[in-house]
């Protein structure tokens, strides 16, 4: 599972509940939608995994679905976890212990990549960006 989707169940648990009642996972189509939980797996194999590894056709090929249900897995899960951006992202540099984070953060990933990722010390699993 965390291979795959590169977060522990009860994280991907705790995802589903913030994000399942978002309208963007909701129509009056006759074609429903993948439940939550699917699109949710989707994206998370999908961001969590670069380069070859991560093309759309290889997660349709993963997930068993087209390319196109995987653009719009994406779609609405971006849609309905930036609901929740301010609530759960934020640094504040004039804030002591955000600043510690931060540092601590760019130690990480310098001691793990190179110095001249050190920047990028927004991380995903481990995953700098």
């Amino acid at each position: 599972f965390r291979r795959k989707l590169r977060v522990d169940p009860e994280v991907f648990v705790e995802l589903v509940n913030r994000i399942i009642h978002h309208p963007v996972f909701y129509n009056n189509s006759n074609n429903p939608q993948l439940p939550v939980p699917v699109q949710l797996a989707i994206f998370l194999n999908g961001i969590g995994h670069y380069r070859n590894a991560a093309t759309a056709e290889d997660m349709a090929d993963w997930a068993g679905v087209s390319v196109g249900t995987v653009y719009n897995c994406y779609w609405h899960v971006m849609v309905a976890i930036l609901q929740h951006h301010d609530n759960i992202i934020h640094f504040d540099p004039l804030e002591a212990k955000d600043q510690i984070k931060k540092d601590h953060a760019k130690d990480w990933v310098e001691e793990r990549t190179c110095p001249e990722w050190r920047r990028g010390f927004l991380c995903v699993d481990g995953t700098p960006f």
